[in-house]
């Protein structure tokens, strides 16, 4: 009897070390993506990938025969922007704790060693540049311009000290379909310069919505968004100006065809209306959340939109 009673004790215990290590890894996986910050890293992976899809239809370039590259693009301009990404959160380990969006991040609970997380960081942006420079030198430097304006230019220089913080950040925002163009194109098209402007118009609104929405975190944290500077009033008066200087840009898009023409004016006219029909609203925040959940739909409807009519 001891021994059958030994050994469903150490069955037991067997079963509880597993579920340990299952937790750990999941914990270990959670804390990696956090930081790298997957999100970005998913939406601007759409966004590299019409850019050489684009690039391929127009220049008559061959999917299958390019596939090389659309791997070398994709992994190299991901690397390159988990690793800007990381160095992101171990540069703002200071103030992610002061804001309830970053509090849990893993370079702030000390789940992940800041000093291993800056250096992963900076092995990423090494790999995925080596895997862009097995495209074309024109991706690859777009891609480190990218880093560059994301890592200095934005982290380290403008966020906490100027309210143009956003408009910095944009550029680095709006560089992966360039990435994905000059992959399979080194001479930019218009197309290509077209997917660049719409990425940069869209984060103000998109970026400036989110700020209203956590302007006391930012506030807190000492982050002079716009919001925290001047204001609700002036902020929703810049969102509705950049969605209005989005409505023309899709026309640079002719050869796309007039139904994507039409797709896209209704989606910046609708964005539009939205924010000017729940402008005079008392309640500013629930206003801000439906404009950042506009937002989020509208660029992924768009590229994928883009996408989807040179099939057809």
């Amino acid at each position: 009897m001891s021994n059958m009673r030994a050994l469903g004790e150490s069955s037991v215990d067997s079963d509880e070390e597993s579920l340990e290590a299952i937790k750990q890894k999941t914990s270990v996986w959670k804390d990696f993506l956090a930081l790298i910050k997957i999100g970005i890293v998913n939406s601007n992976m759409i966004t590299t990938f019409t850019g050489l899809w684009l690039a391929i239809h127009f220049t008559n370039a061959g999917f299958l025969t390019n596939l090389d590259i659309v791997f070398y693009t994709l992994i190299g301009s991901s690397f390159i922007i988990a690793g800007s990404c990381a160095i992101n959160n171990v540069y703002d380990r200071d103030i992610d704790p002061l804001m309830e969006r970053t509090k849990k991040r893993p370079t702030v609970t000390g789940s992940v060693n800041s000093t291993k997380a800056l250096i992963f960081g900076l092995g990423l942006v090494v790999i995925g540049t080596i895997f862009l420079l097995l495209t074309t030198f024109s991706a690859t430097l777009i891609g480190i311009i990218g880093i560059f304006s994301y890592v200095v230019l934005y982290t380290m220089w403008t966020k906490r000290k100027y309210v143009s913080n956003t408009l910095v950040g944009s550029i680095s925002g709006a560089v992966p379909p360039l990435i994905g163009w000059a992959a399979i194109d080194p001479n930019l098209d218009i197309i290509a310069w077209s997917l660049f402007l719409i990425m940069f118009a869209w984060q103000p609104p998109h970026f400036y919505a989110l700020a209203m929405r956590r302007v006391e975190e930012y506030r807190a944290a000492g982050v002079p968004m716009l919001p925290v500077v001047k204001g609700f009033d002036t902020t929703k008066k810049h969102i509705l100006v950049w969605i209005a200087v989005l409505i023309p840009i899709p026309f640079l898009l002719l050869s796309l065809g007039i139904p994507f023409l039409i797709l896209a004016t209704i989606l910046n006219i609708g964005w539009l209306i939205l924010g000017l029909y729940g402008y005079r609203k008392k309640d500013d925040i629930k206003w801000a959340k439906t404009m950042f959940v506009y937002s989020l739909q509208y660029m992924t409807i768009m590229f994928v939109a883009m996408v989807i009519v040179t099939i057809i």
